[in-house]
């Protein structure tokens, strides 16, 4: 039985079914007369609107309203959206480096890219950009802004920001660069190998099986464990995430994807062969961590694979397909919800981690709300809430274990403190029969956040 098999079914089974013609005659007849409509008004606006518009904008402008009506991930790719979806995918653009979203008409900073213009610079997920050289950029569509931050390598740019906690704004001067985003990035720390996955492009799960590889050319047989930090990871393509998950899992399910018809569901799996070896894996996410990013820790952590340790993740448990519609344009549309292995959606709720670490070395962490999909107009609903955190909308008050940590880190040097707290679990996750674990302390953590 085919995905379409609806259209099997033998033309009696509609006509024995009461009302069926009429109730069909009547959808139709609806649908016709609002397309009427639709016509009447973009008739009726190019005819007579105060200032002449160009048929194309009117009908972008209808398409872009259809799609925005259903989610905040449905949209129409023009050739300038298109151009880069295919840049970001590709890994390399010339720009600040920086993952924005529209907020009521104002451009907020989902994350900036590690070792980018923006993040170097000091801009911070949550923070809000009011102006670019000076411009006013309120109200600005979301593509013209990103258009004005992005430009020729070598070139500036002053970019102003609010950030919560701050008493005025922030202003940064920025010089673009060719941004090649380098998914992956590893070192290690005694012998603990440090795995940073900033992004799901088409490179991403050749260079996690490129990192264990490195590390375990590095330390040979004193490996220890692995630090996964997915920390700011926006997300990127399933296809990606499916073959990092298959690095550090032996077997089993990754992920599936549920579509609008009951039994319209695909299930992905790992390959045979844990690349680790079982060694102890840690898995670091926060309020910034997406999408396929989020399906890694799912997956990880329904395996009992890896202990996940850090703040709840964003919470986008959708998938969206993008279908060309010509040479230069394209619609990205959601098309499914995907769920853990073991049934678990993350839309709206994100991934729990199994031991909450607040980020204690930024000191003004708590006074950033942060942002979810949760928080996004028109965002899926969760259908199948978790009975464990009903409250997905609030996070949980400081743990008072923590509080009074923070001058003792100060003082300490701790630059990272989750990364500090993950480095030092994977020693304690070592069965006692070896010999113990030399662990270093956390390098900083460039400012990407």
């Amino acid at each position: 039985m085919t995905k379409h098999w609806k259209i099997a079914l033998p033309l009696a089974a509609l006509v024995l079914v009461p009302g069926y013609a009429a109730v069909e005659a009547a959808a139709e007849s609806d649908s016709y007369q609002d397309l009427k409509t639709l016509v009447d008004v973009l008739e009726r606006v190019r005819a007579t609107y105060v200032d002449q518009v160009d048929e194309k904008t009117l009908i972008r402008g209808a398409i872009n309203g259809m799609l925005s009506s259903l989610d905040p991930h449905s949209s129409y790719l023009d050739g300038r959206d298109f151009a880069n979806l295919k840049q970001t995918t590709d890994g390399e653009y010339s720009g600040l480096g920086l993952t924005v979203t529209a907020e009521d008409g104002v451009v907020k900073v989902v994350t900036p890219t590690d070792d980018t213009p923006a993040a170097l610079a000091g801009i911070k997920a949550g923070d809000y950009i009011t102006h670019l050289d000076d411009e006013l950029i309120y109200g600005t569509s979301l593509n013209d802004a990103v258009d004005k931050m992005r430009g020729p390598s070598g070139t500036k740019i002053k970019v102003t920001v609010v950030r919560q906690g701050e008493p005025k704004p922030l202003e940064f001067t920025l010089t673009r660069a060719v941004v090649v985003i380098k998914p992956v990035k590893w070192e290690v720390r005694g012998q603990v190998g440090m795995i940073r996955i900033t992004t799901f492009n088409s490179k991403t799960g050749d260079a996690t099986r490129a990192a264990v590889e490195g590390i375990r050319a590095k330390l040979g047989e004193n490996v220890a464990g692995y630090v996964i930090d997915l920390r700011s990871n926006p997300g990127g393509l399933l296809d990606e995430a499916i073959k990092v998950s298959d690095v550090f899992l032996e077997s089993g399910e990754v992920v599936s994807e549920r579509r609008r018809a009951k039994n319209d569901v695909d299930h992905y799996y790992a390959k045979a062969g844990d690349l680790t070896q079982g060694k102890p894996v840690v898995v670091l996410v926060d309020e910034g961590t997406a999408s396929a990013a989020e399906i890694v820790a799912g997956a990880l952590q329904d395996h009992r694979r890896a202990i996940v340790l850090g703040q709840r993740s964003f919470g986008k448990g959708s998938v969206q397909t993008v279908y060309p519609l010509s040479a230069e344009t394209a619609l990205r549309l959601t098309t499914a919800r995907y769920f853990t292995p073991s049934g678990r959606s993350v839309q709206e709720n994100g991934i729990d981690p199994d031991i909450v670490v607040p980020q204690l070395s930024d000191p003004r962490v708590a006074e950033r709300k942060p942002l979810r999909e949760a928080d996004l107009k028109k965002h899926l609903i969760n259908e199948v809430k978790d009975s464990t955190n009903l409250l997905v909308e609030q996070d949980s008050a400081p743990d008072p274990r923590f509080v009074a940590k923070a001058d003792e880190l100060k003082a300490k040097g701790v630059l990272d403190y989750q990364m500090d707290y993950a480095l030092r679990l994977v020693g304690r996750l070592v069965p006692p029969t070896v010999a113990p674990v030399q662990v270093a302390g956390a390098a900083p953590r460039p400012a990407s956040r």
